[in-house]
């Protein structure tokens, strides 16, 4: 059995006297409990990003990707008890004990967690006092700056089965205010590093590499789940990755790459909302339930299926279960030879679609893309180069360079195979944005010429669209990538990678304010993206431009919990917001940690850099720059 050791904020829960509770009344304790988790409990958790572990009887383990997450989550249960225990008789409310602890845990192959973590974070909730939050020192630490709540000094403890002792510290129930982000309440892969983050944002690509595939926060919880499953467009759909049936695993490329694909054809159904490649990606190798899917991602439909590939032979099951009811609408089985792979795709998509009276519009254009003879080896090298790179380590230069010479390899088998060259064209910007070109000039010129390319055999892919944006924004000619967005998102309104960067790229030109938006939107499609910190960090930028300082903080520190790789751009413009909304200890705090990562971070090193001629971007970035400077940022 696989398992994964890391890092983790848990929550542990249970009700207070649940035996006592369930042995006067069993029957009105259980429905009251499950009316509980589905109104609050459950529909909070999803707010905050939390991840139910599993149930204990009464009591839930719960994942968090970070501390801030998992506190504001207990806080906002316990204060829900609170006014649904009004009126209730002392001896019938219902409480709960919440402990709290971030460390070290192991992840099973089935998502269960193990470890010392999930183990002082039960002991601390054994400890808790009725209605309160325990938290561990190294989970108070993470918070403490964060909070407006009265907070008790519990000491060291001597917890069972715990070797040393844990400091611990105790939120009551009841206590006035909230968390808040250090003072307010308020591609497929692509690494992105600022030189001064949100105050210029010399915004490079270390990545960027998708031909087949859509790139978070999860904008909606459960609480409105339910209503936007009721407004979810009629052909809303989320495609799971398709199962490798062959005895082979490392055929497990192969099915990656039909789902990516029917994840792509799907959303030229006409009026279609398909969530991106990358939040179903999460999904893999899981037990998944259709209903709960439909109500955390806000669609109808879920598509799933298998792969067997035996020779040349290829054999695809393919069945739609419908989120609302949990039954079958659809399910047909598929075979053909694997040189005629696209014509097989291009019939699941229309036949699927057909199924439920969708206009597949442009099911013949793609048809007669996909039917043009081409050579299976570069079919096949193609689809390994994807999985290298899906799979991909962000500091491993070499999965790059592997990945291009085997899309090299593949046009020169097939000179005229348009997925080769679209996946050539984003891999080598993204080795330029990744730093590890040795050429970056020939790297972007030709990756341009590729991409150019690749849209005069099919001038509506997407992706050679957005290859082509990403190398224009290497060279900061950001009305350009937009554009190049633009007719990306024009080819599939689904690719939530484009309208994110399309977004942010609005900055620029002075349109922060479009920015969110895009990058809202692009949250929509993509809620579990791997993606999310650098889009979080993307928000704290947009929000500083607008001067929208308690925004910008909250996502900034989103981004710095979920581990964003832009770490110094990200406390830099931490710490400008920091000084404008009057923080000034923690904006002091923001400039310390800036300069542990960067010691030659100063004014100087930024002053007057604007990669952009917009005199409205210019003056958002000056206003920036002065925030640094009321932060303590060295002159040099």
């Amino acid at each position: 059995m696989s398992e994964t050791r890391k890092l983790a904020a848990i929550l542990v829960s249970d009700v207070v006297g649940y035996s006592r509770l369930a042995g006067a009344d069993e029957d009105r304790i259980l429905a009251r409990l499950r009316a509980l988790r589905s109104d609050l409990v459950d529909p909070t958790i999803a707010l905050h990003h939390g991840r139910i572990v599993k149930r204990t009887g009464d009591g839930s383990i719960v994942e968090f990707r970070s501390v801030v997450d998992a506190v504001r989550c207990a806080i906002e249960v316990q204060q829900g008890l609170i006014e649904r225990n009004t009126g209730v008789p002392p001896d019938r409310q219902i409480q709960f004990r919440v402990g709290i602890h971030l460390g070290d845990v192991v992840e099973e192959s089935d998502g269960d967690l193990m470890g010392e973590g999930v183990n002082i974070a039960a002991r601390l909730e054994g400890i808790c006092e009725p209605g309160g939050v325990c938290l561990s020192e190294d989970a108070y630490r993470q918070v403490k700056a964060r909070l407006e709540l009265k907070v008790a000094d519990l000491g060291p403890q001597n917890l069972k089965n715990i070797a040393e002792p844990v400091h611990a510290y105790l939120l009551r129930q009841g206590a006035p205010g909230a968390v808040k982000s250090l003072k307010t309440a308020t591609n497929k892969r692509r690494t992105i590093y600022a030189v001064a983050a949100g105050l210029a944002a010399t915004v490079v690509a270390a990545g960027g590499y998708a031909w087949h595939a859509g790139l978070a926060p999860r904008l909606l919880g459960a609480s409105v789940a339910e209503d936007t499953l009721k407004t979810a467009p009629r052909f809303s759909i989320v495609v799971l990755p398709f199962e490798n049936l062959s005895s082979d695993k490392e055929q497990d490329y192969f099915a990656d790459a039909i789902t990516d694909d029917l994840t792509t054809d799907l959303s030229q159904v006409a009026d279609s909302f398909v969530i991106a490649r990358n939040t179903a990606s999460t999904y893999k190798g899981k037990s998944v339930d259709a209903k709960e899917i439909g109500r955390e991602l806000g669609v109808r439909y879920v598509l799933e299926g298998s792969v067997r590939r035996v020779g040349e032979t290829i054999t695809v099951n393919a069945q739609l279960i419908s989120t609302e009811t949990g039954t079958h609408v659809w399910a047909d089985r598929f075979e053909g030879e694997r040189s005629k792979l696209g014509q097989l795709q291009v019939d699941i998509v229309a036949r699927l679609a057909n199924s439920l009276g969708a206009a597949f519009v442009k099911a013949e254009a793609l048809r007669a893309e996909r039917e043009r003879p081409n050579n299976p080896d570069a079919v096949d090298l193609t689809m390994r180069a994807d999985s290298t790179l899906l799979n991909f380590n962000a500091t491993n230069k070499s999965a790059w360079n592997d990945a291009i010479a085997m899309l090299e390899r593949a046009l020169t088998i097939d000179p005229k195979y348009e997925p080769a060259m679209t996946g050539l064209a984003n891999a080598l910007q993204a080795r330029v944005g990744g730093g590890w070109s040795s050429d970056p000039a020939s790297d972007l010129e030709r990756a341009q010429k590729t991409a150019d390319a690749a849209l005069a055999i099919r001038p509506h892919d997407e992706w050679a669209h957005m290859a082509k944006a990403w190398s224009f924004e290497n060279e900061h000619e950001y009305r350009s990538a937009i554009a190049e967005a633009e007719a990306a998102i024009g080819d599939n309104p689904n690719n939530a990678n484009a309208i994110a960067y399309a977004g942010f790229w609005k900055m620029y030109l002075g349109h922060s304010e479009e920015g969110v938006a895009g990058i809202e939107r692009a949250f929509r499609l993509s809620p579990h993206d791997s993606q999310e910190p650098i889009w979080q960090v993307h928000l704290c930028y947009l929000h500083n431009h607008l001067a929208q300082w308690e925004q910008a903080i909250e996502w900034c520190e989103k981004a710095l919990a979920n581990n964003v790789r832009e770490r110094e751009g990200a406390f830099a413009s931490l710490a400008a917001a920091y000084a404008w909304a009057g923080h000034d200890k923690e904006a002091k705090e923001a400039v310390a940690e800036l300069r542990k990562l960067d010691p030659s971070f100063t004014l100087q090193s930024v002053a007057g850099y604007h990669p952009s001629d917009d005199p409205t971007y210019n003056a958002q970035s000056a206003r920036i720059f002065e925030g640094l400077r009321k932060a303590g940022l060295p002159e040099e």
